[in-house]
């Protein structure tokens, strides 16, 4: 029994419900963060996790404005206490090839996948480092270690999160706080069964192990790297791919 406060951004999605409910299960006091204007669909959520026995909190933030998320931090901690925990979940894809993408198309994407990994962090990372205690772990992407056809803006956000991870973790390794990413592969979510089915078995033959991943893979991995005695791996990235892309 942790019972430390976690907050995962993006919590309310196919990957960050599973993440919460990992973290839950080991006596975390978990908060998902979502869209103000998704708080409608963030309470149904919320009530059939709570059927399932779940005490899931919820916020609502936009991670990709620095104000708000200074906002919500203040609420959370009022609410809850300091936050020990943070997942950066939250992201978005805007895929088109470089000669074809806009610059809303990048804009949006670094500004929610790499700008909110900055903004959330920057509210907790001062307190953590006070305390002596904290984890952050940061979700990056298989394509951000060996690009995708399509994803520039993507790729580019997700490797960013990484370079973020190490700088991080050497600032704050003195500080009791670990800075990780995990960098999930094909996930079996609802974005992921939205593709063809032709195309889904095509990315699964090119999978060693020989299927997608599972959403329960990446958050098994979280509550590792969360734990209290995983305290000397910081600034290491976590590949949870079924082998689709090795390296050291």
């Amino acid at each position: 029994m942790q019972n430390k406060t976690a907050l995962v951004t993006g919590g309310t999605g196919g990957l960050g419900t599973a993440i919460c409910k990992t973290l839950a299960d080991r006596g975390d006091i978990v908060i998902a963060c979502h869209l103000p204007e998704e708080s409608t669909e963030a309470g149904v959520w919320q009530a059939q996790l709570k059927d399932e026995g779940y005490d899931i909190k919820i916020t609502a933030g936009d991670v990709s404005s620095f104000e708000d998320t200074r906002r919500m931090i203040v609420e959370i901690e009022k609410n809850y206490g300091w936050v020990d925990i943070l997942i950066n979940c939250a992201g978005i894809t805007r895929d088109a090839t470089l000669r074809k993408m806009d610059e809303n198309d990048w804009d949006s994407v670094v500004k929610v996948n790499l700008g909110s990994v900055f903004n959330v962090t920057r509210q907790v990372i001062e307190g953590m480092t006070e305390r002596g205690f904290g984890r952050i772990v940061n979700i990056s992407s298989v394509n951000g270690q060996r690009g995708q056809f399509g994803q520039t803006n993507y790729s580019a956000s997700k490797a960013g999160m990484h370079g973020f991870t190490m700088a991080l973790a050497q600032e704050a390794a003195r500080k009791g706080v670990t800075v990780n990413s995990v960098s999930p592969g094909y996930i079996a979510t609802s974005m992921t069964n939205a593709i063809p089915e032709e195309v889904r078995n095509d990315i699964v033959a090119g999978i060693p192990v020989g299927r997608m991943g599972e959403p329960q893979d990446i958050a098994r991995t979280i509550a590792f790297l969360t734990d209290e005695k995983s305290d000397y791996i910081t600034g290491a990235n976590i590949p949870v791919n079924g082998g689709l892309f090795m390296s050291f």
